[in-house]
């Protein structure tokens, strides 16, 4: 389940940098980027849960543990990938730790913990839990 569940997380990547792409070239010029952020924050969570809604039950059925692991897991990766990607363009910890200021309008830090719990709530509108 969990080599399984690592292949959605892996589909989520490229659709969160075309969010981010929208984000950057289309919502916050229009809105401003603080508003920007936000709404972007609320789409990637749509995001999220319509990828994982679709593709849970090709991990299988589970446990409300299983679905819980995974979501945590996935939230490990995520933590991981941004620390290192942005490490490796150039940012530094403090930048990367910006994006978990909800007060500035960024949505990160919820967009990460509706990330977790996406499997499981998949799993349970599904009925396989």
């Amino acid at each position: 389940m969990i080599k399984k569940s690592f292949v959605i997380w892996l589909a989520i990547i490229p659709l969160a940098f075309l969010n981010g792409g929208l984000r950057e070239m289309v919502i916050n010029p229009l809105i401003g980027e603080k508003y920007g952020q936000s709404i972007s924050g609320v789409l990637l969570c749509i995001i999220i849960f319509a990828v994982c809604w679709l593709c849970i039950p090709r991990i299988g059925t589970g446990t409300t543990k299983t679905y819980c692991i995974i979501g945590l897991w996935w939230i490990l990766l995520t933590i991981l990938f941004e620390t290192g990607f942005g490490l490796l363009i150039g940012n530094t910890f403090t930048e990367l730790l910006k994006a978990y200021d909800i007060t500035t309008g960024n949505l990160w830090l919820l967009v990460v913990l509706f990330l977790g719990i996406a499997p499981w709530l998949s799993a349970k509108t599904k009925k396989m839990i």
